[in-house]
């Protein structure tokens, strides 16, 4: 497996796209990604962090939802957005018509870095394999990159969240929509700005939704409560 990760990482490196491959038991292939990746030490984030964060969702999602990496709390029980920010990306996940089990939700980097700072390069490189074979087992329709940190290391480029988001880019084939990291949303300071971001996060949703039923627009906002 260690040198499936090394050829994922030059093939990404040259710019090639998946390895094309039948997944006859997908749930077995992220199990065997997940051991490896609970016996990763190949960036320094293995040393501070107390559990790996693998990612965990349905193994044939329509969406895949990429943040940048563990906060404390996922830290602490090993398990993806279940902070303050994964409560408000719960609601709304709900309000999109799923569940956190019929989606995937996982990260840039599968251990927290310390302090929560940004990932550094080597980390990323050191895992990006990891996600990309993610990936390529999961296949979902529509990739949601939750903040900046997630969708410049996904697309390797450097742009600001606030001009990209709701814009659709690709990844290897699959689409790929921006939109803000719930922590920004809960981290404005008056209910207007907090209003406003949420709104703007529903609308970048609905595009998801339109990719994922191949539909132009959805036609019912949500409540005003919908997503607090």
């Amino acid at each position: 497996m260690e040198e499936l990760n090394e050829i994922l990482k030059f093939y990404r490196e040259i710019g090639a796209g998946f390895i094309e491959r039948e997944h006859k038991n997908p749930l077995a292939d992220l199990d065997e990604v997940t051991r490896v990746i609970k016996n990763c030490t190949r960036c320094q984030l293995h040393k501070t962090k107390k559990n790996y964060v693998p990612g965990e969702g349905s193994t044939s999602p329509d969406i895949m939802f990429i943040g940048e990496g563990p906060g404390e709390t996922e830290d602490n029980f090993g398990r993806p957005f279940i902070g303050k920010a994964g409560q408000l990306l719960d609601k709304v996940i709900a309000r999109m018509g799923y569940t956190r089990e019929t989606v995937f939700i996982g990260n840039i980097v599968k251990c927290r870095p310390p302090n929560n700072r940004d990932p550094l390069k080597d980390e990323v490189d050191a895992c990006m394999p990891f996600l990309i074979r993610q990936l390529e087992i999961l296949r979902p329709k529509v990739i949601v990159c939750l903040g900046k940190v997630a969708m410049n290391n996904l697309l390797d480029v450097d742009y600001s969240i606030m001009e990209q988001r709701g814009k659709q880019f690709e990844f290897h084939g699959i689409p790929v929509i921006p939109t803000y990291h719930p922590a920004y949303i809960l981290r404005q300071q008056s209910p207007d700005a907090v209003s406003k971001a949420k709104w703007d996060m529903w609308r970048d949703m609905e595009k998801v939704l339109a990719i994922v039923h191949g539909a132009g627009t959805i036609d019912a906002p949500p409540s005003n409560g919908a997503a607090e």
